[in-house]
């Protein structure tokens, strides 16, 4: 290969490289109303209709998450949470809620105020109980308490009439 073959080579793989950067650049941007850092999306909290805060070391669930009054997805999987606030159960609108992978070890009772929710990942917790109030859930369709420390199920988790998937595994 002669050096201008060679020229011609690098420039051809750097221009791949560019422009795979500004393709995946263009992929990482998100669907209007979707934010990846609680400090933009409560600019305009009304807005906000998909919160993804995984992986950010969330030691607890900050206050000001009630203000987004429009959410319906929250995903906080990957964290270091210990416990969750009260205020999960004033997010009336959510419907999918993401808490797998922290350090869990109970549930607030106000998850009962979580009347749309339909999808809850609690999987990779310390979990050792849930409350009561789960059967509160009407909407519920996936559940998911695998590897938790759950010895028993509150008798109440038979009321979830529309629930389809309920994963135990590792417990």
């Amino acid at each position: 290969m002669n050096s201008t073959q060679t020229d011609l080579r690098k420039i051809f793989l750097f221009s791949l490289y560019l422009f795979c950067s500004f393709t995946f650049a263009e992929a990482e941007e998100v669907e209007p109303g979707t934010y990846r850092d609680l400090t933009k999306a409560l600019q305009d909290p009304l807005d906000v209709r998909v919160l993804d805060l995984n992986g950010q070391k969330l030691k607890t669930l900050p206050k000001e998450i009630e203000q987004l009054k429009n959410l319906q997805e929250l995903y906080l999987s990957d964290n270091q949470l210990k416990t969750l606030s009260n205020e999960i159960g004033k997010l009336k609108n959510l419907q999918s809620l993401d808490l797998s992978d922290n350090q869990l070890k109970t549930l607030p009772k106000e998850i009962e105020q979580l009347k749309n929710l339909q999808e809850l990942y609690l999987n990779d917790n310390q979990l050792t109980t849930l409350p009561n109030e789960i059967d509160q859930l009407k909407k519920l369709q996936q559940l998911n308490l695998s590897n938790n420390q759950l010895k028993t199920l509150p008798k109440e988790i038979r009321q979830l009439q529309n629930l389809q998937e309920l994963y135990l595994n590792y417990n």
